[in-house]
């Protein structure tokens, strides 16, 4: 090529191929290369044979090529080839490099016909090639034969279009001369991936089995389906050839005969057949890596510094050295401490922005749930039979305060459910907790699983505690009933409260307590469920179109509502609650309750707190159990009303406190004892047997040693890229085709024809074809993809082009004259 520089790119790039498939690591670096496609038994494999002078690649019926196969051509003045699999051995004999191939590819992919995505390596060292890049790949095939898989076809195509998807990887078309070209399959893939045509180089195959009388001129031509890197003939070896072990030197030798003597070819033989292919490839990939040098080395700079960081806490590390392994368990259990204290108190660098965890659960768990938890049932019926035994036989003047203090320390035992119920919630959290924050010591297994176990052990023990503490404070309520508390109403105003004052809401009229996104469950014939956005104030429930709040839909009053648990369909996604009137009136439209569906159930009982501030509680499970209550005795029914009031007050006091210390005790004795124990114990606990923790996992030591393997690899290849001399030149892309003129040219008259044929015939040269000298080239221009052509392989007239006349050339020559074909506008 008459530069240098252009010389060494290829090798270049063969260079970083083999620094990164070495370690197993592609780099996410999109390598300039070559990708051969096309059908099966296209010819693409014949194409590389010729390539290389040797029959080294497997063959037979259906797919061969299971594996894509990264060959590099390398110019050298020996004739060897290397696998990067076995790196050390080299191949003389090239029957041991296709079993060589046939063998890696079972090894992956069985001997089921089956393919697989992980490329074979193969660089062919011989001085009959230039240097060159291909990536042979399956062809493709629509119908599943044998044992192969029925999903084949898609197979293959999803591998095809992990190369030739990359905007660095050209595209080399194979398709059969004796194919329709509209139906290649090939050229199809081509340009789905590129529809542009600029990476795309067309090659015709099985030029020699045409059917007599047609040709692939037009095509060759570029005028059929116009590529922008235009076309190139080849004709390879038939399989009578191959079985018979006919040489590749023959071949082409009988390849260049074909092209000079075929009638539609002869004009273009100099830029048909293997060795134009060849260098045109070369030439188009040398091109191609020098136009996508600067992306790649500023990739692969913004890799290395990415990697700086890892690389310097691992590049002197030595896994036996005691002392690294007491500073990593140190290091490792600090981290730990670090990290569990910000997921608590919600200071981590990651912010999850889909889920709860950490401290907000736990938040939620001690200002939603727990709250929930604690709403206290009508009493009434309890209340009269209380009153009734108290009085026993005789009928009571007077409200018994024993009757009062007997139901409120009822209801302030059953609290101890939900307290304990909280606790759960609020360790398996914390547990939750610990796992994640473990993430980080993957590296070694043996450390995590013993990390969680002690820490996990601490808080079982701490749980005991803290139930035990969370009861005592029940049991201390339970021994004194405060009856002179300055929240307690006191009996004279339980005798004039009514029952509607007992509930007043406390909050604003106005006051919006939530806002957000609710399904209404609605079933199908209604017109099915929708979402609405529901905005919740404290007397009332809307909900709109959309979050703009513009188009209200319905606002439905919270008197007399209250809510019951919904089980979640069988076919539904959402977790679902229901809202009813207590009257049996109905609730929105003809409905006697509304389903409000959320994507969680955290959700759920969130929505649940806060209807509950807005005084909407759960369904009252006495409803049945106060139609059988039914009391004559009006003294009767003012006594249970008095004592109803009473202990309503009293246990909202109660509830208060209870509400206040949980979060309180909790935190105290669980969540900040946790916090102690891992930064002041822990290590202590770990230190002991720091040997046996301290064992890499060997997936982390692999990781570590690719990571510092790519490391150099991108270091090396960097320098590669830095020794190029910058001052290579590259040639434009080809222009797009313009085959406008295809449809505007004028057939010649008969006149033209028939002087043309009484024309003296051209003269025919003797000796091989060549560029005649003395006159300027004409542009044959069969594809745009060799910019200037040389002079047509045959001379023109006499007399034309500077040659000189010759009487005697009627006798040598045949009548047909030299048909040029026109030149394609620019």
């Amino acid at each position: 090529m008459g530069n240098r520089g252009m010389e060494d790119l290829i090798p270049l790039i063969n260079k970083l191929q083999d620094a990164f498939s070495s370690i197993g690591q592609s780099c996410n670096l999109d390598l300039p290369q070559i990708a051969v496609v096309g059908g099966q038994s296209a010819g693409k494999s014949s194409v590389l044979e010729n390539f290389v002078g040797r029959d080294f690649l497997p063959r037979g019926s259906g797919i061969v090529t299971r594996r894509p196969l990264v060959l590099q051509l390398i110019n050298s003045k020996s004739e060897h080839a290397e696998f990067l699999h076995c790196k050390s051995r080299k191949f003389v004999d090239f029957e041991e490099v296709r079993a060589e191939i046939e063998a890696e590819t079972d090894r992956i992919t069985g001997s089921n016909k089956g393919i697989s995505p992980v490329p074979i390596n193969l660089c062919v060292y011989s001085p009959n090639v230039l240097n060159l890049t291909l990536i042979d790949l399956p062809g493709m095939t629509k119908v599943a034969v044998g044992d192969q898989p029925v999903d084949i076809e898609h197979q293959i195509r999803d591998m095809l279009l992990q190369f030739i998807t990359k905007e660095s990887c050209l595209i080399l078309a194979v398709t059969p001369a004796n194919m329709d070209l509209a139906n290649s399959d090939a050229l199809k893939i081509a340009k789905e991936v590129d529809p542009q045509g600029l990476r795309t180089i067309g090659v015709i195959t099985k030029l020699d089995l045409m059917d007599e009388g047609t040709d692939a001129r037009d095509i060759l031509e570029n005028k059929l389906l116009p590529l922008r890197r235009g076309y190139i003939g080849v004709v390879n070896r038939s399989q009578k050839d191959i079985d018979g072990r006919k040489d590749i030197s023959a071949a082409l030798a009988a390849e260049r005969k074909f092209f000079l003597s075929h009638p539609a070819y002869r004009h273009i033989a100099e830029h048909m057949g293997t060795p134009h292919l060849q260098k045109t490839l070369n030439q188009q990939l040398t091109n191609h890596i020098r136009d996508t040098l600067p992306a790649l080395r500023s990739k692969m700079q913004s890799q290395l510094l990415s990697l700086e960081k890892e690389v310097e806490e691992h590049k002197s590390f030595r896994p036996d050295d005691p002392n690294r392994k007491t500073k990593a368990l140190l290091q490792m259990v600090q981290q730990f401490g670090v990290d569990f204290e910000k997921c608590i108190e919600g200071s981590g660098d990651q912010v999850d922005t889909s889920n709860l965890s950490g401290g907000a659960k736990i938040n939620r768990i001690f200002h939603e749930r727990f709250p929930y938890e604690l709403v206290r049932k009508e009493l009434r019926k309890e209340i009269s039979y209380a009153i009734k035994n108290i009085h026993g036989v005789r009928t009571g003047l007077f409200t018994p305060d024993l009757a009062f203090e007997a139901i409120v320390k009822k209801q302030i035992i059953k609290l101890k459910g939900p307290c304990l119920k909280c606790i759960d919630l609020v360790i398996q959290e914390l547990i939750n907790t610990f796992r994640q924050c473990t993430d980080k010591l993957t590296s070694y297994p043996r450390l995590r699983e013993e990390t969680e176990r002690i820490v996990t052990t601490h808080v079982r023990d701490r749980e005991s505690k803290t139930k035990d503490q969370v009861l005592l404070l029940i049991d201390i309520e339970l021994s004194y009933i405060n009856t002179n508390h300055e929240d307690f109403i006191g009996f004279a105003n339980a005798q004039t409260r009514s029952a509607s004052n007992a509930t007043k809401k406390r909050v604003m009229p106005n006051q919006v307590i939530r806002r957000g996104w609710l399904t209404i469950n609605i079933s199908i014939m209604k017109g099915g469920s929708k979402d609405y956005w529901f905005v919740l104030t404290a007397e009332s429930l809307s909900w709109y179109k959309d979050e703009e709040e513009k188009e209200k839909k319905y606002m439905l009053p919270l008197d007399n509502l209250n809510l019951r648990d919904v089980e979640k369909g069988f076919m539904s996604s959402k977790h679902v609650f229901a809202i009813f009137n207590t009257e049996q009136r109905n609730v929105y439209k003809d409905l006697r309750q509304i389903e409000l569906g959320c994507d969680t159930q955290e959700d759920v009982d969130s929505w649940k707190a806060s209807l509950l501030r807005a005084g909407v509680h759960p369904e009252k499970s006495q409803r049945l159990e106060n139609t059988l209550y039914v009391s004559m005795d009006p003294q009767l029914e003012r006594q249970v009303e008095t004592i109803r009031n009473l202990v309503d007050s009293y246990i909202g006091i109660v509830n208060k406190s209870i509400r206040d210390f949980m979060p309180k005790t909790i935190m105290h004795l669980m969540i900040n004892s946790a916090k102690n124990f891992i930064h002041a114990e822990l290590l202590a606990y770990l230190y002991e047997d720091q040997n046996s923790l301290m064992e890499e996992s060997p997936e982390q030591a692999q990781r570590r040693d690719e990571m510092l393997k790519m490391y150099q690899a991108l270091k090396e290849a960097l320098v590669i890229i830095g020794d190029i001399s910058t001052s290579t030149i590259s040639a434009p892309l080809p222009p797009p085709v313009n085959n406008d003129w295809l449809a505007k040219e004028p057939s010649p008259p008969t006149a033209s024809r028939a002087a043309a044929t009484a024309a003296p015939p051209p003269v025919r040269p003797p000796v091989a074809r060549g560029p005649a000298a003395g006159g300027p080239p004409l542009p044959l221009n069969p594809s745009p993809a060799f910019g200037v052509p040389s002079i047509p392989s045959r001379p023109g007239p006499p007399g034309a082009y500077g040659l000189p006349a010759d009487p005697g050339a009627a006798q040598r020559m045949p009548s047909r004259p030299a048909r040029i074909p026109p030149v394609i506008p620019g």
